[in-house]
């Protein structure tokens, strides 16, 4: 059962996210978590979304605007650093608070009741009229990927940052999807080196027939994503990037991802 439901997850969450830019890693870790513990549950979802990940790259890196690769991934991966090194030296900080809901408890993070918010602020501007046709210069660039990047290494979270700044750098729907695949997959390439050191400790290897199908149906999303691509506009993108900036930020917010 767990096969069925995770693999059908991956299939159609990899179709929205192949043109939001974020969010395969967020939605898919609650669900391996509903089988798995989270420590295996984290490294599983670490091994599909970087494979999904380069096989986007081969698919759509190509695209990648160059000048915004380097004033963006470069601060992001060295962020990404930073972040990872915060958490690993802030063990102790105390959720916000708790509540329960459907005989569950549920926990608000602080880290991710900050992204929450910050979330909210960027999906609001993509869709207020004002904001709409408004680009971010090119020297904003260095302080999205330094915010993205520090915020994935310190939460797991950095996409729907990374997106809410790419979206508005003036760049085309091709571009912009390139530039976010190849962002993501070196930022990915730095997380599972972490994860790296955990694989031996879990049962990474018992499930590997579950990640190759789970990483095979991401994939087969990915793709029809990228046949789609055609079909849509910027204008498809930019709302559809606002409405899961919103959504994903309201389930940080309250502690359900």
């Amino acid at each position: 059962m767990e096969i069925i439901i995770i693999s059908l997850t991956a299939f159609l969450v990899a179709i929205l996210t192949f043109f939001s830019g974020f969010g395969l890693g967020t939605i898919l870790t609650p669900v391996f978590m509903v089988f798995f513990p989270v420590d295996l549950a984290i490294a599983l979802t670490g091994v599909v979304h970087f494979f999904n990940n380069i096989f986007k790259l081969f698919l759509v890196g190509r695209n990648a605007d160059k000048s915004v690769l380097i004033r963006f991934g470069i601060p992001a991966v060295i962020a990404a650093f930073a972040g990872s090194w915060v958490l690993l030296n802030i063990t102790d900080l105390e959720s916000l608070f708790s509540y329960e809901m459907f005989g569950r408890t549920f926990i608000v993070e602080p880290v991710k009741f900050i992204i929450s918010i910050l979330l909210i602020i960027f999906a609001l501007m993509d869709l207020t009229p004002y904001f709409q046709n408004l680009s971010f210069g090119k020297e904003k660039l260095p302080i999205g990927g330094t915010l993205s990047g520090f915020f994935g290494g310190l939460s797991g979270n950095q996409g729907a940052l990374r997106s809410a700044f790419l979206i508005k750098a003036g760049l085309s729907k091709e571009a912009f999807i390139g530039t976010a695949v190849v962002v993501s997959t070196f930022v990915d390439f730095t997380r599972l080196s972490v994860y790296a050191t955990r694989f031996a400790q879990t049962d990474l290897i018992d499930n590997i027939q579950l990640v190759a199908i789970a990483t095979l149906s991401a994939i087969a999303g990915a793709y029809l994503g990228n046949k789609l691509l055609k079909k849509v506009t910027l204008k498809f993108l930019q709302v559809t990037v606002a409405i899961m900036l919103i959504l994903i930020s309201l389930a940080l917010g309250a502690g359900w991802i």
